[in-house]
């Protein structure tokens, strides 16, 4: 039964990784999930170190993830209406699909910048810094899934 319970927890995490590629699934959450099941049902043992590190990890990343094209909008020198729009691009977004998701805050940030009046090179601007949260924000959860893959391999194998 631990096996069956291991196997799960494997497909979880890789379910995981998918979930970082396509914004309709939290990544890692469900990879932590994945480690929970290897940790209590799997018979195999993490660090509660680890444990709480992943948790924590992915607590921050679900968050952060919608906060990252806001942020990188700001840097670009995106003004408010840009900041608010690749906001409303984010939330519409996840409506729309897996490309409303990568695409919602690009679109977003550069139709609030051409409603504030920007010409068409700064609203474009803006909208390259709301794409550029939304990969940092893909990378991270990348990595961060990887890292647990690599340790629940670790310790099965171990």
């Amino acid at each position: 039964m631990e096996m069956i319970w291991t196997i799960l927890g494997l497909l979880l995490i890789l379910a995981g990784l998918l979930g970082s590629l396509l914004p309709v699934l939290p990544g890692p959450p469900i990879s932590f999930i994945g480690i929970l099941l290897i940790h209590f049902l799997g018979g195999y043992a993490f660090s509660t170190t680890i444990l709480y590190f992943y948790a924590l990890s992915a607590i921050i990343l679900l968050i952060l993830d919608y906060y990252f094209p806001i942020w990188t909008t700001k840097k670009f020198g995106g003004s408010k209406a840009g900041q608010w729009g690749a906001t409303l691009g984010v939330l519409l977004g996840l409506f729309a699909g897996p490309w409303g998701i990568v695409l919602g805050p690009l679109i977003g940030a550069y139709t609030g910048e051409l409603i504030t009046g920007r010409n068409n090179q700064e609203a474009w601007r803006s909208a390259k810094g709301a794409f550029l949260g939304f990969l940092l924000g893909t990378g991270l959860k990348i990595m961060l899934v990887g890292a647990m893959l690599w340790s629940a391999l670790q310790v099965i194998i171990n």
